[in-house]
């Protein structure tokens, strides 16, 4: 038969089909026929598809189509996921770093008063009879304000009489005794610093354990010893630590250190002069030792 003859008897079965698609599909047939229809033309596919695997080749075509679809659409997700893990992970380093720097300030509190041991342990000092604990409770608080008058050395910090803070309480740095507190407030204290010039505290040479007072002279930066006798055995570079007889502060803290010891023949005392060991002037933590007050009403 000839060629043409085989496309003409074919062209009519062609045009059948495509007659029952309309059919099928048409305008005229149901919404809800149609969505059967094509509901079972679905199932159709997939049975064909999990059978046969005849449509992987449709399937890897039509996802060349469809992954930048899939990738967009996750977009939201990704930048979500991302901004999250960063506030997430900026958060936990501010916790991490805050413990830390909290559980610092305690062993520098360790150490000062460990140090102070071991110049009493040279002294060949009882231990036992010691004052001194290692494992003293303090409180760690921030400062939050400065006294604005220059004419006097105070601090605010950020924990008051509901976190147990009383008046007189001890305060100190890392580094050594920052002074005391004098105003107690529902959530916030004022301290009073051992630099201001009405402050005044007991003091001993760590070396030798030779007594002086300490005051204030309104320097950030500058303390000095009061009637200390001129042969006084105190040199510079000595380590000035709380003595605990001023019945306001526990015995055994670093306070300051000498740095100019000035003899006058013609004067009966000493003009001596020390730096304190806390940062008065830097400081943004501080702590605040919690047994201070039972220490003084034992005494």
């Amino acid at each position: 038969m000839p060629a043409w003859s085989t496309i003409r008897t074919q062209e009519p079965k062609a045009r059948q089909r495509r007659s029952t698609i309309n059919r099928l599909f048409g305008e005229g047939t149901r919404p809800g026929y149609r969505l059967l229809i094509a509901l079972v033309l679905a199932v159709a596919l997939m049975l064909l598809d999990h059978r046969t695997g005849h449509l992987q080749p449709v399937r890897y075509v039509l996802g060349h189509v469809t992954d930048p679809i899939h990738y967009l659409a996750h977009i939201p997700v990704t930048v979500a996921g991302g901004v999250g893990g960063v506030a997430r992970s900026h958060s936990e380093l501010r916790a991490e770093n805050e413990r830390m720097e909290r559980q610092l300030l305690i062993l520098h509190q360790r150490a000062q008063r460990l140090a102070v041991l071991e110049a009493e342990n040279v002294r060949l000092r009882e231990l036992l009879n010691s004052s001194a604990d290692l494992e003293a409770e303090v409180r760690v608080a921030e400062i939050i304000g400065i006294e604005p008058d220059p004419a006097r050395q105070e601090v605010v910090i950020n924990s008051g009489a509901r976190a147990g803070v009383f008046e007189g309480q001890a305060v100190l740095d890392a580094r050594g005794l920052m002074g005391q507190v004098v105003e107690v407030g529902p959530a916030t204290s004022r301290v009073l610093l051992l630099t201001d010039a009405s402050h005044a505290l007991s003091v001993q040479v760590n070396r030798n354990g030779v007594r002086a007072i300490l005051a204030g002279t309104g320097q950030a930066d500058r303390v000095r010893l009061l009637y200390v006798p001129d042969t006084a055995d105190i040199v510079e570079g000595d380590l000035l630590v709380s003595s605990g007889l001023d019945q306001q502060f526990p015995r055994g803290y670093p306070v300051a250190r000498v740095v100019s010891v000035t003899h006058d023949p013609g004067r009966a005392f000493a003009l001596i002069e020390a730096r304190p060991e806390a940062r008065v002037d830097r400081a943004s933590h501080v702590m605040l030792v919690e047994g201070a007050r039972d220490w003084r009403e034992e005494d």
